[in-house]
């Protein structure tokens, strides 16, 4: 029942925000029945039904194919759906500034126009002529020059008389205006648009390029792959002879129907070109089951470290058979570390399971990882969520290295993802044991980052003692 609730509302708020999406850009800018409206009409319905076949199709084993099919328009939509929100919500700011400032502008020419034509009413006046009557004046014989009367260098001969149906010859003599064109000016002058139409156009034309171009940005992040990021961490309790010990950490890469092989080679590349001592892979590996991806992960195989690769899951393996996936990744040469413990020569690695898996009693035990270890030496923690520092803590820890936040992944999900987690990126201290949390290497639904770039660091341990 609250499942069914909670989806009534994220529905009602996508239609919301998807309706005022086509009211600024489609509906505000084209005209009823226009080929343009009719595009983006249509537009407005099928992007959205692309985006709930990406986010439903794997969890209701539609095939793999159809998965990757829907996943690229249907999540990049997504992004540009938050984006194109956020300019167009900025743009109801600059609308009544530049309705005023064109008002203002407006005004400011009207005046220019009646002053010129006040100064030419006054200069023929004064002079006794009218510079551009003779164009517009009735055929007829030319008029006497030798009167002073200046109406009758203008006027007809008494004979013939002229027709009731000529045109005036003040009204006719008229300066040219937009509305009364001249010889000189174009017989149908083209039809500005209203200002209310020429904001919504300039509002919706800078909305629509600034959220395109910050989703084509984040997508470059994502598809050029991570950058690497070095952080020294000293422990009190490191012996001399482990100082300077390196260790990758890796986390969130999400192979899935979008993120394949060649995501996974990127960053086995990557990873390999630090020469680290030890690969932490801290979670988050895939988005699908090990028959569709397996395939993707099989570079996985080729990570190089002298004291090995190391493995725990995150709450994505459990979305996509944990298990399996624990198989497959020994199978592949990395190490598993299920709420188990291994001793490094210096210190000691543990890992945890996620806490997705208490759904499947597979969830973190700390006191079976932790709990009848030597507590003089350094212990360095592998757990996906930052949440379980607390826990870290309690047991001795000196160094819990973890992912799950994605740096946020897309500003302005920074904010949300603080409120979830205790730290989002970078290296902070609770107590005696610090917190690393990595921004990921990956992206989960949209392939796009902004704000939050893809990251492998190169954790280096520092002895106090060195």
């Amino acid at each position: 029942m609250i499942f069914a609730l909670v989806a009534l509302v994220v529905l009602a708020l996508l239609a919301t925000v998807h309706r005022y999406v086509w009211r600024r850009l489609v509906g505000d800018t084209t005209a009823p029945g226009s080929t343009l409206r009719k595009v983006g009409t249509v537009a407005a319905f099928v992007l959205p039904l692309l985006s709930v076949g990406a986010m439903t199709s794997g969890r209701i084993g539609a095939p793999f194919w159809l998965q990757q099919v829907l996943a690229w328009p249907g999540f990049l939509w997504l992004a540009a759906l938050m984006y194109l929100t956020l300019a167009l919500l900025v743009g109801e700011f600059v609308r009544p500034v530049l309705r005023r400032v064109l008002a203002r502008r407006d005004a400011a020419a009207a005046d220019r126009t009646t002053v010129a034509l006040s100064s030419e009413a006054v200069a023929t006046t004064t002079s006794g002529t009218r510079p551009r009557t003779e164009e517009l004046v009735p055929a007829g014989p030319a008029p006497s020059t030798t009167s002073a009367d200046p109406v009758s260098e203008t006027a007809p001969p008494a004979e013939p008389e002229p027709d009731s149906s000529a045109p005036d010859p003040v009204t006719a003599t008229a300066p040219a205006t937009a509305d009364a064109p001249t010889a000189d000016a174009p017989a149908t002058p083209l039809a500005r648009p209203s200002r209310r139409l020429f904001v919504s156009r300039v509002v919706g034309g800078a909305a629509a390029a600034a959220g395109l171009a910050t989703v084509g940005y984040g997508t470059a992040n994502v598809l050029s792959g991570p950058t690497v990021k070095r952080v020294t961490v000293p422990l009190a309790k490191l012996p001399r002879a482990a100082h300077g010990f390196r260790i990758a950490v890796v986390s969130d890469i999400h192979i899935g129907p979008i993120l394949g092989r060649a995501h996974t080679r990127r960053i086995v590349d990557t990873i390999n070109s630090t020469s680290p001592d030890l690969v932490a892979v801290v979670g988050d590996l895939v988005d699908g089951s090990v028959a569709d991806l397996g395939s993707a992960a099989e570079p996985l195989a080729g990570l190089r470290a002298r004291h090995g690769s190391f493995f725990v899951t995150g709450n994505h393996e459990y979305f996509s058979g944990a298990e399996q996936w624990v198989n497959h990744v020994r199978e592949l040469g990395l190490i598993p570390l299920e709420n188990a413990r291994v001793e490094m020569g210096g210190f000691d690695l543990a890992g945890v399971n996620d806490i997705a898996g208490e759904t499947e009693d597979q969830g973190p035990d700390f006191a079976r990882a932790l709990g009848d270890r030597d507590r003089s030496r350094a212990a360095v923690l592998l757990a996906h969520q930052p949440v379980v520092i607390h826990d870290a803590v309690r047991h001795g820890v000196d160094l819990q290295l973890s992912g799950h936040t994605h740096g946020g992944q897309l500003w302005p999900g920074n904010y949300l993802a603080e409120l979830a987690n205790p730290t989002v990126a970078g290296l902070e201290r609770y107590g005696d044991t610090q917190l690393f949390v990595s921004r990921g290497a990956g992206a989960w639904g949209p392939p796009v980052r902004v704000g939050a770039p893809a990251d492998i660091t190169v954790v280096e341990l520092a002895s106090r003692q060195a």
